[in-house]
């Protein structure tokens, strides 16, 4: 028997449909071999941002823990190229 060829998009689409229909998420997500958890999370990003949010989101973080804001970091560039080699700059302590 061959694979049954399927659009992820289209079968995002039937789920949420049949939801809206009133089918029980339980049985939905078992027929469609997804988690509840899946399950509910397609549906909410249904219900927050329409047919653009059964698109795939990006994984990608919001932010990097270890990065400095980019106004901080020209500035401490531009302090390092404005300074004569072998100074060191320190902060006074009284």
């Amino acid at each position: 028997m061959p694979w049954k060829e399927c659009n992820l998009m289209d079968e995002r689409i039937k789920f949420v449909g049949r939801l809206l229909e009133g089918e029980k998420m339980t049985v939905m997500c078992r027929e469609f071999g997804i988690s509840r958890k899946t399950g509910y999370k397609i549906f909410n990003r249904y219900k927050e941002l329409g047919l653009d949010g059964l698109n795939d989101q990006t994984r990608r973080p919001l932010r990097y823990a270890n990065q400095l804001p980019f106004q901080l970091e020209s500035r401490i560039l531009a302090i390092k190229k404005s300074t004569p080699p072998g100074v060191h700059l320190r902060s006074e302590k009284n």
